[in-house]
């Protein structure tokens, strides 16, 4: 990235913490409460043990929830940063796979 979008990006990311009353030092703080690495994991048991929200539940997971636990009481703050948006407003009645094995699938 030249020097020119890189000012031309800080100057519009400060511009939207301004309106959104972010301070640097509030920014800095959330990322210092972010583990580093790649894998962050999305969930965290009392113990430390991580799981990505992918594949296989773990079993500290599963005991939880069997014991009645919800499953967002585990769930890290920045996971809901990585989530993506879902269309709440979609209207599925005219939807031509609606009912088929393919609307079931589990495949993306």
């Amino acid at each position: 990235m030249d020097e020119r979008k890189r000012d031309s990006m800080i100057a519009y990311l400060r511009h939207r913490m301004d309106d959104f009353g972010i301070s640097p030092d509030d920014l800095a703080s959330f990322l210092a409460t972010r583990p580093a690495g790649p894998d962050m994991g999305r969930y965290r048991s009392a113990g430390g043990d991580t799981w990505s929200g992918e594949g296989e539940t773990p079993q500290w997971l599963k005991q939880a929830i069997s014991a009645g636990q919800s499953i967002r009481h585990f769930e890290l703050p920045w996971a809901a940063l990585t989530e993506p948006a879902t269309r709440s407003d979609a209207d599925w009645k005219d939807d031509p796979f609606a009912g088929s094995p393919l609307a079931r699938s589990n495949h993306r």
